[in-house]
């Protein structure tokens, strides 16, 4: 039986990829895609993830969490040289244009349809976390059954030893809240974390990229195309990298893939003071720990084990 499953998300050209191949994949029952306010605002991640769903048009449409936050700048300073998400997705967040899609009529609340939908599944649901924790430890705060009621958590954020991509420390989705981010990663649900170290294992090259230039024939496939196109020489232009980081993509597989990514129990806390440890997630290492494990966290991966799955999903796209 599928894996039921819900996305939040602030699309974001990785997280769109990750949202088209959950919907593409038939091991996967995508209840709901709901958006945050993250490198994108909450109107915009809303239309981008309605985008995403049109685009793939599957035989069973997920339900749609809307979000109208402004995007929540982090408090701190932010690392010198940050790379600006506008830059690496574009000022939409997917690519070059702003996407078209018909305004919704009565949009349902993401943290109110969180709520619902792991109440009306109790125990069945996964929640897939690719931005900010905000909706999150919002529909904790509604409904303290919340984290209890789900099967599993799997966060896309935070760092081990890899350091940060929002400051020098932090990685952006914990950095963006980290007050959220502390809540929710230190409560008794289960659940995995999916940081930096690992999800930046996971890239496509140019070479990879031209071998999947058959799935581009159709609408959906050339606009996927398109946003890997646009992904590629962005992080080739402004961060010096000869590929593009399928960091959702490593997300999504601790889901739907989870033979292909290896996790260790650890304990965890996040750093919520002002200053220059803002936003960092902080892990017992020491050989006579002093905190009890309260996570999962993916410290490996097999990348072509990955990349196979990546372009095996995105060849089931009906022209």
């Amino acid at each position: 039986m599928p894996s039921k499953l819900i996305i939040d998300a602030d699309p974001g050209i990785g997280d769109a990829l990750a949202v088209a191949l959950a919907l593409l994949d038939p091991e996967v029952d995508l209840l709901a895609a709901t958006a945050t306010a993250g490198c994108v605002s909450g109107p915009i991640a809303t239309k981008n993830l309605q985008a995403v769903i049109e685009l793939i048009d599957p035989p069973k449409w997920p339900r749609l969490g809307a979000c109208d936050a402004a995007v929540p700048l982090p408090g701190g300073d932010l690392m010198p040289g940050f790379v600006d998400p506008v830059l690496l997705n574009g000022r939409y967040g997917l690519g070059e244009s702003a996407v078209a899609v018909a305004e919704l009529h009565k949009p349902h609340d993401a943290v109110k349809l969180l709520i619902e939908l792991v109440r009306q599944h109790p125990q069945q649901v996964t929640v897939l976390t690719l931005g900010p924790l905000t909706n999150i430890q919002a529909a904790q705060e509604r409904d303290p059954e919340f984290l209890s009621l789900l099967r599993e958590m799997v966060c896309l954020g935070g760092s081990i030893a890899a350091g940060g991509n929002a400051t020098a420390a932090a990685e952006f989705n914990i950095f963006a809240d980290p007050e959220a981010a502390r809540q929710v990663l230190k409560s008794p649900a289960t659940k995995t974390l999916v940081p930096l170290d690992a999800a930046q294992q996971l890239v496509l090259n140019y070479d990879q990229f031209a071998r999947l230039s058959d799935v581009g024939i159709g609408r959906a496939g050339k606009a996927i195309l398109d946003w890997l196109r646009f992904g590629l020489r962005a992080s080739h232009e402004h961060l010096g990298n000869e590929g593009f980081s399928l960091c959702e993509v490593v997300a999504l597989a601790a889901v739907a893939q989870d033979r292909l990514v290896h996790t260790s129990s650890m304990a965890i806390d996040v750093e919520t003071q002002t200053g220059l440890c803002r936003g960092v997630t902080v892990f017992d290492r020491r050989a006579s720990r002093r905190w009890r494990n309260n996570i999962e966290v993916v410290d490996d991966i097999n990348p072509q084990g990955l990349l196979d799955y990546f372009g095996r999903m995105l060849r089931r796209i009906e022209i």
